[in-house]
């Protein structure tokens, strides 16, 4: 298209040069006693030329709406990237001067005061990321029913939600604490002051979201919102990338499947076997990263190491689950 427009700008112009220059050139001599009236033909020829040759240009409304759109494009693309670029500030806590050195160890974690906050660097200002207040996330989820669904990760990450919503000084946090971490079960909860329904699923494993989903198109009824991420437990006790690559696969196929329109095809058209279901925002929680001195078992240390963590990742980027 561009080529064809760059040619029939060239073949435009060379038309002007022999219709419009040459008769000038030649008028030139003969006006050239009167300068005023050479000045007027030359100028008058001149926006000829320019009316000739404006429908082969885009409209500049036109041309300035899609490069801004392209950029608005590329700015969020790159955002999304730097999301997770951030750096923590820990200091010791009013606590910190009674520690014993001979209490828990696993306890001195609660002798600091840990604060995060994004990257001091020109890109991430330029995000103008915000952390969401207790406010702000009760106004997102306002009436929403909130699935997170997955292994140890999903259940933490179920306990901060719930810390932003219920406040961190609430005393309904401990009762939530003591509820959310018995072994390997379910959890809900009913927020009275917002209306936001979340059930907190036990997946560990990548099969079992899968029938999570299955499970919620055949009741064809969707949470809102959907959190999930499993991982680690099949990398301690199958230490397989590929099978876990292969399970991956078969969630995505179901998930395409379980929104009323794929984000592969335009808008309006509906996929093929998918069911007339609600819309749900889906989220994946990805794995942490893994500190071997941190894991507390030898089986854990030998097999969840640095190189497996980056096979599993791998396999998650090569499932195409997430958006690209």
């Amino acid at each position: 298209m561009l080529m064809m427009m760059l040619g029939a700008v060239q073949l435009g112009a060379a038309a002007a040069c022999v219709v419009v220059l040459v008769p000038m050139g030649m008028a030139g001599w003969h006006l050239s006693r009167n300068k005023m009236l050479f000045f007027s033909g030359a100028l008058f020829i001149s926006l000829a030329i320019c009316v000739h040759l404006t429908p082969y240009f885009p409209s500049v409304p036109d041309f300035v709406t899609s490069v801004s759109s392209a950029v608005v494009f590329d700015h969020r693309s790159s955002c999304i990237n730097l999301v997770n670029e951030i750096s923590w500030e820990v200091k010791p806590n009013a606590s910190f001067h009674h520690f014993n050195n001979t209490q828990n160890s696993s306890s001195i974690a609660d002798f600091y005061d840990k604060r995060w906050d994004w990257s001091d660097s020109y890109k991430l200002k330029a995000c103008e990321f915000t952390k969401l207040s207790k406010s702000d996330a009760s106004d997102l989820l306002n009436g929403s029913w909130v699935v997170i669904a997955g292994d140890s990760q999903a259940r933490l990450f179920t306990l901060s939600l719930l810390n932003l919503i219920l406040g961190p000084q609430s005393q309904r946090m401990d009762s939530v604490r003591a509820d959310l971490f018995k072994r390997h079960s379910d959890y809900s909860v009913l927020v009275n002051e917002t209306g936001m329904k979340l059930d907190f699923i036990w997946a560990p494993y990548v099969m079992n979201l899968t029938n999570l989903v299955m499970n919620f198109k055949t009741q064809k009824n969707c949470p809102d919102v959907m959190i999930m991420g499993a991982g680690l437990w099949h990398m301690l006790h199958f230490t397989n990338a590929s099978d876990y690559d292969l399970h991956l696969h078969i969630l995505k196929t179901q998930v395409v499947s379980f929104l009323p329109f794929s984000t592969e095809l335009a808008m309006n058209e509906p996929v093929t076997g998918s069911v007339p279901i609600k819309s749900s925002h889906l989220f994946w929680l990805g794995m942490p990263v893994l500190i071997n001195g941190m894991l507390n078992t030898e089986e854990k240390r030998a097999k969840m190491n640095d190189a497996m963590w980056h096979a599993y990742d791998k396999a998650l980027g090569d499932s195409k689950l997430l958006r690209q």
